[in-house]
């Protein structure tokens, strides 16, 4: 059944087959839970949060037109209850506190990351991502990572696809400046390592 294409699943489960509404939990289970975890950064909140989407998602089955894609709408719902558990507990999304004044030469960075090894790489972004605030971590996710369109990421936040790019723009910023901070101690001490 896993081959199924997302609108044959839910046709399946619209008949009355809701056993197959699990295919579609297991499908996108990581990829609600990312969005979640993006946004509200603490574990046990994000999965009942993916657990809420889900449960809404199988609520609201007649109510999806298939306007878009099955993901975005899963998103979309991860999106908004995100925000519902942060308002809940009165935290906000804040912008992370760092200074974007300075020029980053993007073709040092460049060189700089090429430097580690793929596997640190990796660690090193995701690390940095973790440190962005909740609509950074969640576009720059979305975007770069999801690779979905700006289109769909207007669908599942409510931006305009302007605010969606402006955003975009100032939270690679804010990236840039947290990578760059991770990793300069790494650079010199690289540097270190061959001149001592």
């Amino acid at each position: 059944m896993s081959r199924l294409t997302d609108q044959e699943i839910l046709t399946k489960v619209r008949a009355g087959d809701t056993v197959s509404f699990s295919v579609l939990v297991d499908r996108y289970r990581s990829l609600v839970f990312t969005v979640a975890m993006r946004m509200i950064k603490q574990r046990e909140d994000a999965e009942e949060v993916a657990q809420d989407v889900f449960l809404s998602a199988y609520r609201a089955l007649e109510s999806f037109r298939g306007d878009s894609k099955v993901s975005t709408w899963l998103y979309r719902i991860a999106y908004h209850k995100s925000l519902d558990c942060l308002k809940r507990n009165k935290r906000r999304v804040t912008m992370e506190s760092v200074d974007i004044s300075e020029r980053y030469d993007i073709g040092t960075m460049d060189r700089q990351m090429n430097t580690l090894e793929q596997n640190e790489r990796k660690a090193c972004i995701k690390a940095a991502i973790d440190d962005l605030a909740g609509d950074d971590a969640l576009l720059i996710t979305l975007f770069y990572l999801e690779e979905l369109s700006l289109k769909e990421i207007e669908k599942i936040t409510g931006f305009s696809t302007n605010t969606i790019k402006v955003r975009l723009f100032r939270s690679r910023k804010r990236l840039l400046a947290l990578l760059k901070r991770r990793l300069e101690p790494e650079i010199i001490k690289e540097y270190e390592g061959r001149t001592g």
